[in-house]
């Protein structure tokens, strides 16, 4: 057994002072508050100063949208600077460089706080689509990450077969994605299996990659499973689905039997009253993501509207222009108040509940997220003391801290994080740096061979 002696700790019922913790078997055996650091029961415990929380869920990521951090900004920094970079990063990645910078990426993750993710995954095939001679090559370079970044994950294996709600082919960079068809995705996606780290998920890309007609199959096929789609994120992607369909994209999930309490919705963002009504009415969850959907300009979604409705709340970092769930929850509530003109809209701890178990509820990990007896071991210390938390109560943390005040991490009872040092991987940023300039090279070099064809 091993305990540990938290001067602050978010339980489920709220901030509590001086808890001790026992941890056996990756899971919370003993949770008791008020045993001060000297008593006996506090002997030989690991002692973690500032406020513990349970571990933190990121529940949409792509991974390899990382690289394009403080790169994408060519003149004003348009969509589409930002798109064809994101594909030239797609086109220089194989199982190995991929494996390397994902690792740094769930490194600087751990650094954050995060003890899962939530990988939305479609970068399947090697160039041109060709699969590799093992189909789920870039699939087990995530799974490995995870694990040497000594995270848990959700693989989010995505069904991508169009490139427009009208139909439109797959081309360039977007054969990469593809499997050809439902059938092709489905009988790769069997060859996946779970580990003691890994729950295996699926999403469907978006209306505009997933046919309507393909839908139903897809419900049915991921029943039971984790499910995620990107939905309603720009405008374009509403008006597309309107002229085709006819319906809006919450209307064409719900005509297929893709929205319920395993389905979340990620962005929302351009939302009806009615698909509001729809998520809430069936329970969907929604992951809100502010750092990307504001650097990509995307809009402002109403979270307190959707959670009224019924619809639980996560976040994620998504590009990962920031990895700070402090940031995501914070964005929530701001993006709110600059909509509305007025404060208030969510308690920290409703934020917090969002960054934790509900994240890892739409992950699939229902026994995450709370520092309570039986639930997984996760703790995350984060200081009181740095220039950004200094007087800030421990029941405010939310609203003051960083990703850089993140002290101590444990994950399944182990600790990964110590004195803001991940100790598998030491320094992460470098490793970030490598990978990256691996990547770059790949890129430029590709662009000037396309150049002089």
């Amino acid at each position: 057994m091993t305990r540990f002696h938290c001067a602050h700790a978010w339980l489920p019922g709220g901030v509590a002072d001086d808890v001790l913790v026992e941890v056996a078997g990756g899971r919370f055996v003993g949770v008791r508050a008020g045993i001060p650091v000297d008593a006996t029961e506090a002997e030989g415990a690991v002692r973690l100063a500032g406020v513990t929380l349970p571990g933190l869920a990121n529940a949409h990521s792509h991974a390899f949208h990382r690289a394009l951090r403080g790169r994408t900004q060519r003149e004003r920094g348009t969509f589409w600077t930002w798109r064809e970079q994101m594909y030239a990063v797609a086109g220089a990645l194989d199982p190995d460089s991929y494996h390397a910078l994902a690792t740094a990426v769930y490194g600087e993750m751990a650094l954050a706080g995060i003890t899962c993710v939530g990988e939305f995954h479609y970068l399947h095939h090697g160039p041109g689509g060709v699969r590799y001679a093992d189909p789920n090559a870039m699939s087990e370079a995530l799974i490995a990450a995870a694990a040497d970044a000594g995270i848990r994950i959700t693989l989010l294996d995505t069904l991508y077969l169009t490139a427009g709600v009208g139909g439109e082919a797959l081309q360039g960079v977007q054969l990469r994605f593809g499997d050809g068809s439902f059938e092709g995705w489905s009988s790769r996606l069997d060859r996946l299996r779970g580990r003691p780290h890994v729950r295996l998920g699926a999403a469907a890309h978006s209306v505009r990659a997933v046919p309507a007609e393909v839908l139903a199959a897809f419900a049915e096929r991921t029943d039971g499973m984790p499910t995620h789609v990107h939905l309603s994120e720009q405008r374009a992607e509403n008006e597309a689905c309107l002229a085709v369909h006819g319906r809006t994209p919450t209307e064409l999930l719900a005509d297929h039997g893709l929205l319920g309490g395993r389905v979340t919705a990620v962005h929302a963002t351009h939302l009806s009253d009615t698909d509001r009504t729809e998520l809430g009415d069936s329970g969907t969850g929604v992951c809100f993501c502010p750092t990307t959907e504001r650097d990509l300009a995307d809009g402002i979604g109403h979270a307190r509207a959707l959670v009224e409705a019924g619809s639980p709340l996560s976040l994620g970092s998504d590009s990962h222009a920031v990895i700070d769930l402090f940031e995501e929850a914070r964005g929530v509530e701001m993006h709110e108040r600059l909509h509305t003109e007025h404060r208030g809209h969510f308690t920290a701890g409703e934020l917090i509940d969002a960054a934790t178990v509900a994240g890892h509820a739409a992950l699939g990990w229902p026994h995450a997220g709370s520092i309570a007896v039986g639930a997984r071991a996760d703790l995350v210390s984060v200081a009181l003391d740095s220039p950004r938390t200094a007087g800030c109560e421990p029941a405010a943390i939310a609203f003051a801290a960083t990703a850089a005040d993140v002290r101590h991490v444990v994950v399944d009872g182990r600790v990964v994080v110590r004195d803001g040092v991940h100790l598998a991987i030491g320094d992460v940023g470098a490793a970030l740096a490598e990978a990256i300039a691996m990547l770059s090279d790949r890129a430029t070099n590709a662009e000037r061979i396309g150049a002089t064809r």
